[in-house]
């Protein structure tokens, strides 16, 4: 069976970059670090990312074995991410993923509680990252080499994700909110485009045809 996503590093990079969104989750990180200091934004960030971090890795573990614990085929599977993915993208581009996001975080507390959501769980690791990771390192088409440059992959977008954190003020300063809403729906429709190219993969690979 083909796999939903190419193999290829620019391509995978790509496509977790833009699902995690990091355009997006900066109003949502300033929200929920609003009022503390520096440091306490930093571990605020640190936080999110690792814990977003081991949630992913999990489903990048075990989501294979779920799926075959529950007999799904990766065929139907990779039909819901797309269309998944595809809503996803669709609520980037209207701009809703950081309202609701950051609407979400309004009451949040301790620094773990601001990290844990909405930044980390749905904001950065959200349904689309996991599915996406899921898909991307799928046992049948990807050797155990190949999920390690995954991984690694995922683990270089978290770390320029906590860059963007670290200068988050300043991209405001020169972006400002309408210049980082834009950016949000050029990468939401980037990210549709990616789903609707793989739900038709999909479809595809469900009646038995050529993915080509």
């Amino acid at each position: 069976m083909a796999a939903i996503f190419p193999n290829d590093v620019l391509y995978e990079f790509v496509t977790l970059f833009v699902v995690l969104d990091p355009i997006a989750t900066l109003p949502v990180f300033t929200a929920v670090t609003a009022g503390l200091t520096r440091r306490q934004s930093l571990l605020v960030a640190f936080y999110a990312l690792g814990v977003s971090f081991l949630v992913l890795l999990f489903f990048i573990v075990a989501g294979q074995h779920l799926l075959d614990a529950l007999k799904i085929p990766m065929a139907s599977f990779q039909l819901a991410g797309s269309l998944v993915l595809l809503l996803f993208g669709l609520k980037m581009v209207l701009g809703k993923i950081t309202e609701e996001a950051a609407d979400a975080g309004a009451s949040a507390a301790s620094l773990l509680d601001r990290a844990l959501y909405p930044l980390a769980v749905p904001c950065i690791a959200g349904a689309g990252a996991m599915l996406t990771v899921v898909l991307l390192t799928d046992n049948k088409t990807r050797s155990l080499t190949e999920q390690i440059t995954t991984t690694g992959i995922l683990v270089l977008c978290l770390a320029i994700l906590f860059v963007m954190f670290v200068l988050s003020a300043a991209i405001f300063r020169v972006l400002g909110r309408p210049g980082i809403e834009i950016v949000s729906r050029v990468f939401g429709l980037i990210l549709a485009s990616i789903a609707v190219t793989s739900l038709v993969i999909a479809v595809k690979m469900s009646f038995g045809l050529p993915a080509g």
